[in-house]
């Protein structure tokens, strides 16, 4: 996990609220000419808007990537609580942003390299129509995921209070079988937790994602001190300590996350971003080899999101929920076929999983995302 990240969830419920729809479409389908479109062009050292003031409601964004690097661009609030992201931005390609964005005032921010705080725009978002009645089952669906995102933070802390247990115990084995278990509730509901932009790079960044000056504490700084340094010392009892507070701050503030029920959907697209750049690489896990399971916390997030959201999508695009019922039930039993038993979440060390296994889970898992970007736009049609 990057230090910086930005998530398809919004930060407080006392923030200006804006709710994304990605398209991911190669070069030909993101028009930057567009009429009314707002141009974002991205370089290696600069962030272009063509508008910085636009009438709030809904607002396009024509995003190209001009430089020599993949790139990232963020929408923020200007105390740098985040609101959405695209990612993966290749150079040379288009993608389009469609919004519905209440007044208020914005960050743009383009990151070469998708590192850093990149190049920063300030833009506002002025007037504009009010948004149309939202299906009464869509409010109910957000009422349900809010609900389960809590829950997940609530089963989480014991669950970690084992893991942190046995560091301060100094029991090695019984920390590392702690270990990947204390996760899954925190994978399940990445995009709300990242949401909260300071507790990520204290509880779930990796060595390589840290910003100059950054202590680098949290689940992945004591994965290696158990797996490859193979030792518990004074350093890993406090960090186990200071684990147990960071979470238990992200516990307390989950219910002040603004879901909504295009951020739910990009949170589904997002889960499975998440698999496709950390874990089917074995970058996430890469001491601990527990990929699979963060792997399958993270499909189990956005498979939830999407169930809640399927009445109202299965209505407005019946052919893309059929698909993704398809899409989902194939790659759970791909992974299913790595676990031991179903009933539980012992899978395979992911370093016992060869190339051709690989190969056969990110095939899995861009089968499934290429439908999933576009549960949003099903969503409000």
């Amino acid at each position: 996990m990057r230090a910086v990240r930005l998530s398809v969830v919004t930060a407080v419920a006392t923030a200006a609220a804006l709710t994304a729809v990605t398209g991911c479409t190669e070069k030909s389908d993101a028009k930057s000419g567009d009429s009314g479109a707002i141009k974002v062009t991205a370089t290696d050292d600069s962030c272009k808007v063509s508008k910085t003031e636009f009438p709030a409601g809904h607002v396009e964004l024509a995003v190209e990537n001009k430089g020599s690097r993949v790139t990232e661009v963020e929408i923020l609030f200007p105390d740098d609580r985040i609101v959405s992201e695209r990612e993966n931005i290749g150079p040379g390609t288009r993608h389009t942003l469609t919004a519905e964005v209440k007044s208020g005032d914005y960050r743009i921010a383009c990151i070469p390299g998708m590192k850093g705080k990149g190049h920063r725009q300030d833009v506002k978002a002025t007037g504009g129509k009010a948004t149309a009645q939202r299906d009464p089952r869509l409010d109910k669906a957000v009422a349900a995921y809010r609900q389960y995102a809590q829950e997940q933070a609530d089963e989480t802390l014991p669950k970690v209070k084992t893991f942190t247990d046995a560091i301060r115990k100094g029991d090695l084995d019984a920390a590392k079988k702690a270990y990947a278990l204390s996760r899954i509730g925190w994978e399940r509901t990445e995009p709300v937790a990242e949401s909260f932009g300071d507790i990520d790079p204290k509880v779930d960044v990796r060595a390589d994602g840290l910003e100059e000056g950054q202590k680098w504490t949290g689940w992945h700084r004591l994965e290696k001190a158990l797996w490859q340094d193979k030792k518990i010392g004074k350093t890993e009892k406090a960090l186990a300590t200071q684990l147990d507070k960071d979470l238990a701050d992200w516990q307390q503030r989950v219910g002040k996350a603004e879901i909504t029920p295009t951020s739910m959907a990009n949170g589904a697209k997002e889960l499975l971003d998440e698999v496709a750049t950390g874990k089917v690489t074995g970058e996430e896990e890469r001491y601990s080899h527990t990929d699979l399971i963060d792997f399958k916390g993270n499909v189990e997030g956005a498979e939830k999101a999407y169930d809640l959201l399927k009445p109202v999508a299965s209505e407005n695009d019946p052919a893309l929920t059929k698909e993704l019922d398809q899409q989902f039930a194939s790659l759970d039993a791909l992974l299913d076929t790595f676990r031991k038993d179903k009933s539980s979440y012992d899978f395979t060390s992911y370093d016992k999983v060869g190339k051709a296994d690989r190969k056969e889970l990110s095939d899995g898992v861009n089968a499934l995302a290429e439908p999933l970007s576009k549960l949003a736009a099903a969503v409000v049609k």
